[in-house]
């Protein structure tokens, strides 16, 4: 769940909290965009001056809903080279966990920016794809954090290679079971132009099979957005066999049935 600070959100997260007692949530997590070593990297993701505030907002929610479990945690940029400002931001605050995501498939290409759509006209899919799971691959190596986000993310668009892609997804879903590394079943693809759940199916198989665990998100921007479409989620799961997802506290790993 995101706040406005990434300039791409609405609602406070008091907001968000309200949302999620109202739909009978009993714990939620923030995860808003982490800042980079340079603000003016992109614009949409909080500076790097307003990782404290960020923090309070949350501090704030779990003071006004104390009836509801609030994690604290951040959306981090995964860029090669980028480890020792991770592990920087990792110091600053108790963080509950780190979700790790790869837009950039280079320095000035986030795939899944509609201001950079056409990119796409000139490029493979599946060099894309390979490109983006290599550095999925390369983020998950690390052990910086606890989840990987929306990990077909390339698809958002309605671009998917012909190429069969599955030795992209089996290396990069070894090395999440590898390096204890969860992966999460987005429900934010359901209301792109892909219409589907990030993971897909395929991966989401791929990786039960290699026991990699998952978490649920609904990558909410608004509050409306607060657990949307989970029931989708669960069924999709069960339907490849988890019954068991992680809950992350202090940066701990805690599985809980659903």
């Amino acid at each position: 769940m995101h706040t406005p600070l990434c300039r791409h959100a609405s609602g406070e997260p008091v907001d968000y909290a309200r949302r999620a007692l109202e739909i009978g949530l009993t714990e939620i997590g923030f995860t808003d965009h982490s800042p980079m070593a340079r603000d003016d990297f992109d614009d949409w993701r909080m500076r790097n001056d307003q990782l404290d505030e960020y923090v309070e907002k949350v501090r704030r929610a779990q003071r006004e809903f104390p009836q509801l479990t609030i994690r604290l945690g951040l959306e981090v940029d995964y860029l090669p080279g980028h480890e020792d400002w991770i592990r920087s931001l990792a110091a600053r605050h108790p963080w509950d966990y780190f979700i790790g995501s790869v837009h950039y498939v280079s320095d000035d290409w986030a795939v899944d920016s509609p201001f950079q759509l056409s990119k796409w006209k000139n490029r493979d899919a599946f060099e894309v794809w390979s490109v983006y799971f290599d550095r999925l691959t390369m983020a998950a190596k690390t052990g910086l954090f606890e989840i990987i986000g929306h990990a077909d993310l390339p698809k958002k668009f309605g671009h998917r290679p012909t190429r069969d892609c599955t030795p992209l997804y089996e290396k990069f879903l070894d090395a999440a079971k590898q390096h204890n590394c969860a992966i999460e079943l987005n429900t934010a693809g359901l209301r792109k132009d892909c219409k589907e759940i990030y993971p897909s199916r395929e991966i989401l198989q791929l990786a039960f099979a290699k026991g990699v665990p998952i978490t649920f998100g609904s990558d909410a921007h608004a509050p409306e957005e607060v657990g949307l479409n989970f029931a989708e989620a669960i069924q999709l799961a069960h339907a490849v066999g988890y019954a068991e997802s992680w809950r992350l506290v202090q940066r701990e790993r805690q599985s809980a049935a659903f």
